[in-house]
C-alpha cells in the first residue's frame, strides 16, 4: 500500500533534507512535485489542492526548530498534514449502544462486503469476546446467503437461518428479533450491492436502515477503484448516511489514492483496512502509522502488535529458558521461520521497519525474498530427528544426503548451519539480558533493532537506522549474509520478534 507514493515522496524529501537552508522557491518546487505525486497516486484533485495549500502556508516562512534542519521541518509539516487528512486518531467500530448493536454493511457488488462481514464478526468474537450474529440481506446475487452461512461455519459465528422468498427489509426485521431473543451482542447485516449506483439500490438501503436502525453503517470499498471511490462514498453518505469506511484489497493497491481521498471528502473515518484474503487479514486504520509508512518512517508499533498476536507466549517463554541454557536446535530455527511467515514474511516485516522502504530495488537486485524461508525449511525437513536435534553430527556424507533430499547444495546446507550457530549465540544473549525477552522488546523500541536482526551494520543497536537506501546490491548482499539471509544459492533467516508477550495458546 502507498508504495509508489512513498517512493516519490522519499525522493523529493531526500533532496530537501540534504540542503542546509531552504528558500521559498525550493519549498514551492518541492510542493509542485508533491502535488504531482499525489495526483499520480489517484488522490482527488480537490484534496490535493487543499493539502498542498495547507502545507505551503505552514512551510513557507515557518519558524524552524533549532534542532531540526529546514528540510526535516518540511517533512514534519507534510507528515502532520497527512495525519490530518487521514483522520488524526484511529476510530474503531463503535459498540456503544444497547444490545444487539447493529452494524449495516453497504457498498457495490464485488467490493468484498460479505467477506468483510465475516472478518469483522471473527474479530469481534475473538478479540472482544462478543456474541455475534450475521444475516445476509442479499436476495439478488445467487448463493449470497449461502456464502455468508459458510463463512459463519468457518469462523464459528452464528448466522440467521435462510428463509426463501423474504424481502431484505423482512430479513432485517427477523434478524433484529432473533438477535434480541438470542442474547447477541452484535448483529451484522450484509446488504446487497450492484455493479453501479442506481436508484433502486439506494431506496433499498434507506428502507433497510429505517427498519434496522443500525448503530454503524460501514461503506465497504475496494481500494483499487481509485477516484471512483470518492463518488461512491459521497453517494452512499448523501443517501444513507455512513458512519465509517472499510477499505478492502489494500495489499494490492500501490497508490493509496482512495484512502487519502475518501476520508478527506466525506469527513467519515476509515475504520478498518483489509490486508489480504485470510479471515484474520483485517486491521484497524491508524492515520499516524499510515503517514509514517507513506514517508518511509516505518511502523514499529504495528509490527510489535502483529507479533503479539501471532507469537505463542508459552512457546516463546519455554524457548527463552532453553536458550539461556544454550539449547537452540534446528527444530527451533524452523519454528522461527514459521513465525516470520506469520508476521507477513520478508516484505511484510521489512515494510514496517524505518528506512527499509527505500531499499526495495536493492532488495530485489540482491534476490532476497520469501522463497529463502521455503528453501531453508526444505533443508531442515530433509534431516533426521537426530540431526535436527544435534546439528554437530552432520558430516559431509550426511550433508550431501540432506542437500540431495531438499534440492539444494552442500554449500547451502553449510550456510544454514552457520546461520543457526550464530543465531543460537545471539538469541541466548538476548534471552539472558535484563528483563528477559521483554527486555529485548524494550531494546527494539529504543533502537536495539540491530540485536534482534542479527547485527545489521551501521550501529543500529545504539544510533538508530543507517541510510540503507545508499547501499548497492553487493553491500546489501553482504549485510544479508551477516543477518543470515542471502539471495539465490544462499540460506539463512531472521529470528522472530522476542517472545513472552504473544498470544496464549
Amino acid at each position: 500500500m502507498f508504495e509508489s507514493l512513498s517512493d516519490r515522496l522519499s525522493g523529493i524529501f531526500d533532496g530537501l533534507t540534504k540542503r542546509g537552508a531552504l528558500s521559498d522557491k525550493d519549498v514551492g518546487a518541492a510542493l509542485r512535485e508533491v502535488r504531482r505525486a499525489l495526483i499520480e497516486a489517484d488522490v482527488a484533485l480537490e484534496v490535493v489542492r487543499d493539502f498542498t495549500d495547507r502545507v505551503r502556508e505552514k512551510a513557507v516562512g515557518a519558524e524552524v526548530v533549532k534542532s531540526v534542519t529546514p528540510g526535516q521541518m518540511v517533512v514534519k509539516i507534510v507528515h502532520d498534514e497527512l495525519v490530518e487528512m487521514l483522520g488524526s486518531d484511529a476510530e474503531p467500530i463503535s459498540l456503544a449502544a444497547a444490545s444487539p448493536v447493529t452494524i449495516m454493511m453497504v457498498g457495490l457488488q464485488g467490493s468484498g462486503k460479505t467477506t468483510t462481514s465475516g472478518k469483522i464478526a471473527k474479530r469481534l468474537t475473538e478479540k472482544q469476546r462478543k456474541k455475534v450474529m450475521m444475516a445476509s440481506l442479499d436476495v439478488r446475487r445467487p448463493a449470497a446467503q449461502e456464502q455468508l452461512r459458510q463463512l459463519g461455519e468457518q469462523t464459528g459465528v452464528e448466522t440467521l437461518p435462510i428463509i426463501e422468498g423474504q424481502s431484505p427489509v423482512d430479513i432485517a426485521k427477523r434478524a433484529k428479533q432473533a438477535a434480541k431473543l438470542g442474547g447477541f451482542d452484535v448483529l451484522i447485516l450484509d446488504t446487497a450491492g450492484r455493479t453501479h449506483i442506481d436508484e433502486p439500490l439506494m431506496v433499498e438501503m434507506a428502507d433497510i436502515k429505517k427498519e434496522a436502525d443500525p448503530h454503524e453503517i460501514l461503506l465497504v470499498a475496494d481500494a483499487l477503484t481509485g477516484q471512483d471511490a470518492v463518488n461512491l462514498a459521497q453517494n452512499f453518505d448523501g443517501r444513507v448516511g455512513i458512519t465509517g469506511l472499510v477499505l478492502t484489497r489494500i495489499d494490492g493497491d500501490g497508490r493509496g489514492g482512495a484512502a487519502l481521498s475518501m476520508r478527506a471528502v466525506t469527513g467519515k473515518p476509515i475504520k478498518l483496512i483489509g490486508t489480504g484474503e485470510k479471515m484474520d487479514a483485517l486491521e484497524d486504520f491508524h492515520p499516524g502509522r499510515i503517514a509514517d509508512r507513506i514517508l518511509g518512517m516505518g511502523d514499529i508499533v504495528s509490527l510489535v502488535e502483529k507479533a503479539s498476536e501471532n507469537i505463542d507466549a508459552e512457546k516463546a517463554t519455554a524457548m527463552a529458558k532453553r536458550m539461556q541454557k544454550g539449547e537452540f536446535d534446528l527444530n527451533d530455527l524452523s519454528e522461527q521461520l514459521d513465525q516470520m511467515k506469520n508476521l507477513g514474511g520478508m516484505g511484510g516485516i521489512m515494510g514496517m521497519l524505518p528506512g527499509i522502504g527505500k531499499m526495495k530495488k536493492q532488495i530485489e537486485a540482491a534476490g532476497i525474498d520469501d522463497s529463502i524461508f521455503k528453501r531453508q525449511q526444505a533443508i531442515i525437513s530433509s534431516m533426521t530427528k537426530q540431526e535436527r536435534k544435534s546439528p554437530k553430527i552432520l558430516n559431509m556424507k550426511r550433508k550431501q544426503r540432506v542437500a540431495n533430499g531438499s534440492g539444494s547444495t552442500v554449500q547451502e546446507v553449510n550456510k544454514l548451519l552457520k546461520m543457526h550457530q550464530q543465531m543460537g549465540g545471539m538469541m541466548k544473549k538476548m534471552a539472558g539480558q535484563k528483563g528477559g525477552m521483554m527486555g529485548a522488546m524494550s531494546g527494539l523500541m529504543g533502537g536495539g533493532l540491530g540485536k534482534m536482526m542479527g547485527g545489521m551494520p551501521g550501529g543500529m543497536g545504539g544510533a538508530g537506522m543507517p541510510d540503507l537506501s545508499k547501499m548497492d546490491p553487493k553491500e546489501l548482499e553482504a549485510m544479508a549474509k551477516q543477518m543470515g539471509i542471502s539471495g539465490p544459492g544462499g540460506g539463512g533467516g531472521m529470528p522472530k520478534l522476542p517472545g513472552g508477550f504473544g498470544k496464549k495458546k
